[in-house]
């Protein structure tokens, strides 16, 4: 009997941290909002710690690119358990199409179990070079992702067409938020959508598969964490071949078109925008560097480009359009990076 107390001694230490938590969770909404955030986090960096040794299986067995999804369900399934948050996916045979740029409205850091329930297989993330080397690179490195070096023009463009040429040998798919930045209120809306992802989806000729999601703000904001079920709808792909770059912009217009029209049917706790109101785009100043002023200067994390992309006029177009880069406040009151759309997928959120 001594023996059996001694095994269980140490668990009944251990639980007592977490029994005190759930009871001051359930005394005060703010205690609760914050203990779950700060769960979330670890959940988020535990599971991506763990998966490292499945990267290194899917590596040696040349599924490195599938890597992104199993990880994605590993993290949703504990997050459904931990949070009771899950995921209605409707649309999700669209997901089969491949190569493809997924574009979906941007929320929250809630949007990494977004990702954990829709991230489709053959899925990669593209981002700059620089985090080769940061403690994720070896992750990164096992997981397929496509690596872009931005350092000067020439290198900027080699590093596109490289990608471009990856992208459609292993036909896989990249996933950004077009929206530039995170945009949570209580109104189902949208900010208008960067063109850098368009400009990327015509020169190579690859589909546009619109991702919906309901705006939770009932399930999560400041000061909430509660709870539910949120709604997503995978809309049908958007051909982009035979169109030019000068058909970016009515391109983006008319993406965005269908995803509000998505989200006001599927987003039923939320308050839709009186018909007058408008967002504002807004102005982004180029941060050019002094010494390459005549260049055109990539910033990070394109999607897909294609292999027929050589240093020509849509690439010229391509890499001017992802020049642009600021940093600005989101409604949680984290900083988002901004590079026309081109927002790094898998990034923590404090």
């Amino acid at each position: 009997m001594s023996f059996i107390v001694s095994l269980f001694k140490p668990l009944a230490y251990l639980s007592l941290p977490i029994l005190f938590l759930r009871s001051l969770a359930g005394t005060s909404p703010l205690a609760r909002y914050y203990i779950r955030a700060v769960a979330y986090a670890g959940t988020l960096v535990t599971v991506a710690s763990g998966c490292i040794v499945a990267a290194v299986g899917f590596t040696v067995v040349g599924k490195q690119h599938d890597v992104n999804h199993f990880v994605a369900r590993v993290f949703y399934a504990t997050v459904t358990r931990l949070f009771g948050i899950t995921v209605e996916l409707e649309g999700e045979e669209h997901l089969n199409s491949r190569p493809a740029i997924l574009m979906a409205n941007h929320q929250s850091m809630l949007d990494v179990i977004i990702l954990g329930r829709v991230m489709p297989k053959q899925t990669s993330i593209i981002s700059k070079e620089s985090i080769k080397y940061s403690p994720l690179g070896p992750f990164m490195l096992l997981s397929g992702t496509i690596f872009i070096n931005r350092g000067n023009n020439a290198q900027a463009v080699k590093s596109l067409n490289d990608a471009g040429n990856l992208i459609k040998k292993n036909k896989i798919s990249t996933w950004i938020f077009p929206e530039g930045t995170r945009h949570l209120s209580a109104k189902s809306d949208m900010l208008p959508l960067k063109k850098g992802g368009f400009h990327l989806a015509v020169a190579a000729g690859i589909p546009i598969i619109p991702i919906v999601v309901e705006n939770y703000y009932h399930i999560y904001h400041s000061g909430v964490f509660g709870e539910g079920k949120i709604k997503v709808k995978v809309l049908p792909p958007i051909a982009t071949v035979g169109l030019t770059s000068k058909d970016a912009g009515e391109l983006s217009v008319r993406v965005r078109e269908q995803m509000l029209e998505t989200l006001h049917e599927i987003s039923t706790h939320a308050v839709k925008p009186a018909a007058s109101e408008k967002v504002q785009e807004p102005v982004q100043e180029p941060l050019v560097a002094p010494e390459v002023i005549s260049e055109p200067v990539v910033e990070p994390a394109s999607p897909s480009t294609s292999s027929a992309f050589g240093v020509s006029s849509s690439t010229a177009s391509i890499v001017s359009s992802l020049s642009s880069r600021s940093s600005r406040a989101s409604e949680n009151g984290a900083e988002t990076e901004e590079d026309e759309g081109m927002i790094l997928v898998g990034r923590p959120s404090n």
